[in-house]
């Protein structure tokens, strides 16, 4: 049942999603690719899929867990691509970070999250609850191992706002499933083009048929600005990667860097995993609001909660892969994110569930 749901969750969200992901791509070929590059793009791009290219789909949402607030809803497309959006960049962030040598693998993702608060028939400002807030971005990732150590650097560029089709997104997902209409993203956080530059560096630790893989990161940018530190223990068979792959930034392991490191499983693999992700958090535009510009209708909202500074994710599931196809499904358990202001009351605890489904050309 679990899994007819998941993947009932998936096909509803895509079609709602298709316009965000296309509108995201075609901001970011505006906004950021020089027009020499854009009019080479053809000659670029491959006809056919690569050898060592997958597609990657990520879902989050609260949906089995029976509600609808605060991280709404979390997407996420893309893979390993050979093309250069944001590559170069985030390629040149890594190098700088680790030793070059091994050879450096590229993806490239987008993605959108939205933000709202629990009653969402509420169409005025909610103090004390979390602001409405939409982010689509294009994302370019970096990554390199190192024997059993995996380094990957994402750079996110997008908009925060109305323009990343939050309302649309939600209203028509909920019209589908016949939910009720969200009433409240006129209070949402104002247009702004936003950035994050994401670290995520992983250890594996080999003990046959159990593994345990820390990790540790950092995040700076005008979305959010973090440090990580966390890791989980998986029981299975033929166990390869570093985990299951995550929608947050970093957390998606290209499948070349799978070829480049291990044998080429044929056999299938599978296993559990349950882990743990504590973060330190200095600033997130969906609950300090923006650091550039006024944060407009949503501005009351912004300053009638505080930013709680430590928040951790507790996580269980299970991955399978066979051949060409691997799912993963994850239940997560996020402490309080914030509070309202001058109560010291926690608020923000969440469930939710995250699915990852990858195929392999």
């Amino acid at each position: 049942m679990l899994w007819q749901s998941g993947l009932m969750l998936i096909s509803l969200s895509a079609r709602g999603s298709l316009l965000t992901l296309a509108a995201v791509a075609a901001m970011a070929a505006v906004a950021f690719v020089p027009r020499a590059v854009a009019a080479a793009l053809p000659a670029i791009l491959p006809t056919e899929p690569v050898e060592g290219a997958e597609l990657q789909f990520f879902v989050e949402n609260d949906f089995l867990a029976g509600t609808d607030r605060y991280y709404s809803n979390g997407l996420k497309l893309g893979g390993g691509i050979p093309f250069a959006l944001l590559q170069v960049p985030a390629q040149a962030a890594l190098e700088r970070l680790i030793d070059a040598g091994d050879a450096t693998h590229l993806g490239l993702f987008v993605g959108q999250n939205l933000y709202t608060p629990p009653n969402i028939k509420i169409s005025g400002p909610q103090l004390g609850d979390r602001p409405w807030a939409a982010w689509a971005y294009v994302g370019g990732v970096a990554q390199q191992t190192r024997g059993d150590r995996l380094h990957t650097v994402e750079l996110d560029v997008g908009v925060v706002g109305p323009v990343a089709l939050g309302e649309a997104v939600q209203t028509g997902w909920h019209k589908l499933i016949g939910a009720p209409r969200p009433r409240g993203w006129d209070n949402q956080i104002r247009n702004e083009l936003a950035f994050q530059l994401a670290y995520l560096g992983k250890q594996r630790y080999d003990f046959g048929v159990m593994d345990f893989i820390p990790h540790a990161g950092v995040t700076v940018g005008t979305v959010t600005t973090l440090a990580r530190l966390g890791g989980l223990v998986r029981i299975g068979q033929n166990m390869g990667g570093f985990g299951p792959d995550t929608i947050e930034p970093g957390g998606a392991l290209l499948q070349n860097m799978r070829r480049a490191n291990e044998r080429l499983r044929t056999d299938g693999e599978w296993y559990v995993f349950a882990g743990v992700d504590h973060r330190w958090v200095a600033h997130s535009i969906f609950l300090d609001g923006s650091l550039l510009r006024s944060n407009g209708r949503a501005a009351e909202t912004v300053a009638s909660i505080d930013r709680r500074a430590h928040v951790y994710d507790l996580t269980a599931g299970v991955s399978v892969r066979w051949q060409a196809l691997r799912v993963s499904l994850t239940r997560v358990r996020r402490s309080p994110e914030f509070s309202a202001s001058g109560s010291g009351a926690s608020v923000g605890r969440q469930t939710f569930d995250s699915i990852n489904v990858g195929v392999e050309f």
